[in-house]
């Protein structure tokens, strides 16, 4: 086989060349996040709740497509380290029948419990008429939720030989066609009914859906390293299937974490007026620090995982070290922003004046974990890269379970609203201190040895 660019190409310049463009895109997504809860919010009063309060099923969605993402793409990137293709093309048809599986899931989840997830959150301040809008939502996005797992396939395919400009250019196109759509099927344009916040909901599964045909396209015709033959997707090898799992599932894990979190926090701060607006602004502003950080790891991960399958340790350590640099001076810079200009981030969210009065402290209090989060992201993939997603798992768990959740809760009680937001850089300074202390043991375990 031709020698792949990721076991000979400058660190630096493979890193960014391979990065770039999923941080791109990243911000793409980002923006178009933020978009369609701006579209959203000046609907109708509690839109941006119904959205909101659905969230942490969207991000479950994404928790599964990534953990089907992740250990395709480190076995890929291993394989054609060791020049074995067709084992990479096994993997490839492993990590394809991981995410019809979740898909099944998630429609069986639309079908039937959408609503009564919705309804967990009744209280004074979600009314039933916020509750059905979130609920209509909700079903959309999982009955139709095939899109988005055949998308993510497709990118991470890209990924695992270095194409990342393709995977770019996949999410990127979905993104951009949920930012065309979301007026128009929210608001009812160009002749089209007016749909609300189904709308919104409509237009995110046809752009996921667009995305997963472009990908399936490109990849077809412009990524011959490897080849996803359907015919044997259910010629299941258990033993590859188990190594994917292994590297995957915690990823899965990690993110599903937060989707429990999302749903927590929810249920803490439902009791305070607006609160549950401004967290959610939150979680949608703080995507434009975190994406290009996981645009990063997008890139890097695949350079670790080809690297060590090749048995080249310089080039694994170069890259963890710049892949750190970088990610630290990513979320040092929105934590600035955070401090600097709230009242701006805010307002994009039509924001009522309590909004403003407990947001622009939160964001100021709760950007204080962005002088830590970068190092703990790319510190989590470098686990998974390696092999060892089991130790992000463990992080995560620390992070949002042990620590932010009871941390919230108990300073909701004892000290009122502004306190809870102490949790994040409460959390985020617990996550590194395991973090640094996994990678040197990693380092030990594993790199030193290679």
């Amino acid at each position: 086989m031709k020698e792949n660019k990721m076991g000979v190409m400058p660190v630096g310049k493979l890193l960014i060349t391979m990065s770039l463009p999923m941080m791109a895109s990243m911000l793409v997504q980002a923006l178009y996040n933020v978009v369609d809860s701006i579209f959203v919010s000046n609907y109708a009063p509690g839109a941006l709740t119904a959205v909101t309060l659905a969230f942490p099923i969207q991000t479950l969605i994404i928790a599964f497509a990534n953990g089907a993402g992740v250990g395709m793409n480190a076995l890929v990137s291993r394989f054609l380290g060791e020049k074995k293709p067709e084992e990479a093309n096994k993997a490839a048809r492993h990590g394809a029948l991981l995410a019809l599986c979740s898909y099944a899931f998630f429609l069986l989840f639309g079908l039937f419990l959408a609503r009564p997830f919705m309804y967990s959150h009744e209280t004074a301040q979600t009314g039933p008429a916020v509750l059905d809008m979130g609920t209509e939502y909700l079903s959309i996005v999982c009955v139709f939720s095939f899109g988005v797992f055949t998308q993510i396939v497709f990118e991470r395919l890209f990924q695992s030989t270095g194409k990342t400009v393709y995977s770019m250019v996949i999410q990127g196109t979905g993104a951009v066609m949920n930012m065309i759509l979301d007026p128009i099927m929210i608001f009812g344009y160009l002749g089209f009914p007016e749909m609300g916040v189904a709308g919104a909901a409509v237009a995110t599964v046809i752009g996921q859906i667009t995305a997963a045909t472009l990908g399936a396209t490109l990849c077809y015709f412009k990524n011959p390293e490897v080849r996803l033959n359907v015919n044997k997707i259910f010629n299941v090898d258990g033993a590859l299937l188990k190594r994917m799992l292994l590297i995957g599932v915690p990823t899965t894990i990690m993110q599903a974490i937060g989707s429990v979190m999302s749903y927590a926090m929810d249920l803490i701060l439902v009791a305070f007026e607006a609160a549950t607006d401004v967290f959610g602004a939150y979680f949608k502003i703080q995507s434009f620090v975190c994406m290009p950080v996981f645009g990063l790891n997008a890139g890097m991960v695949p350079i670790i995982a080809y690297n060590y399958g090749a048995g080249n340790r310089e080039r694994i350590i170069k890259t963890i070290k710049l892949s750190i640099l970088i990610g630290e001076g990513i979320t040092t810079l929105g934590f600035l922003a955070f401090q600097l200009m709230p009242e701006t981030l805010l307002g994009m969210f039509s924001p009522s004046a309590e909004m403003l009065r407990i947001g622009v402290p939160a964001l100021r209090i709760i950007s204080i974990h962005f002088l830590m989060c970068g190092a703990c992201i790319v510190i989590g993939s470098v686990f998974q890269a390696l092999g060892n997603g089991i130790y992000s798992a463990i992080v995560s768990f620390l992070r949002q379970l042990v620590v932010l959740l009871p941390v919230a809760y108990v300073f909701s009680k004892v000290f009122g609203l502004e306190a809870v937001w102490w949790c994040f850089p409460i959390a985020e300074a617990v996550s590194l201190t395991v973090s640094v202390l996994l990678l040197i043991r990693i380092n030990k375990k594993v790199i030193s040895k290679i």
